[in-house]
C-alpha cells in the first residue's frame, strides 16, 4: 500500500476479498476497480460511496468528499482486526448504522484525537 500511495493511487476498496496471498506467501492487492489517483488532479473532491461499509473510513461515513489515501489505511486495519478476532470489527447492517458501530468501540472523536473534526 506504501508503493501504491508514493504513486498517487488510493485503492479505495480494500477489504479481504482483495487481498490475495499466494502459495509462496506473496500478498497481492486485487480490483482496481475504484482506485483513483489523488496527486495528480487538482481537486481532492472524490465521492464518498466506496470502500466496502464494514472498513468504510469515518470521514467516508461523513460525506467528506475531500479525503485522503488514509482511508486505505483505516480499511487495511479493520481488516488485520478481522484476522486477529476471526470477525469483521465493525460489522454495521447499514451504512447509517456504521458510524455509531464505530464510535461504539472507539469513542466518540474529540478535537485532541480528531483534530478539526
Amino acid at each position: 500500500m506504501a508503493y501504491l500511495h508514493e504513486q498517487g493511487i488510493m485503492h479505495r476498496d480494500i477489504k479481504g476479498g482483495n487481498l490475495l496471498l499466494t502459495k509462496d506467501g506473496v500478498l497481492k492487492i486485487a480490483d482496481f476497480g475504484l482506485a483513483r489517483e489523488f496527486k495528480k488532479v487538482n481537486s481532492f473532491n472524490f465521492t464518498v460511496k466506496v470502500v466496502t461499509r464494514w472498513y468504510r473510513a469515518p470521514e467516508l461515513l461523513l460525506m467528506n468528499h475531500r479525503y485522503t489515501e488514509a482511508i486505505d489505511i483505516w480499511s487495511i486495519g479493520c481488516f488485520v482486526a478481522e484476522m486477529l478476532i476471526g470477525k469483521p470489527i465493525f460489522a454495521g447492517r447499514s451504512d447509517l448504522e456504521q458510524l455509531p458501530v464505530i464510535m461504539d468501540k472507539l469513542g466518540v472523536p474529540t478535537n485532541e484525537s480528531w483534530t478539526n473534526v
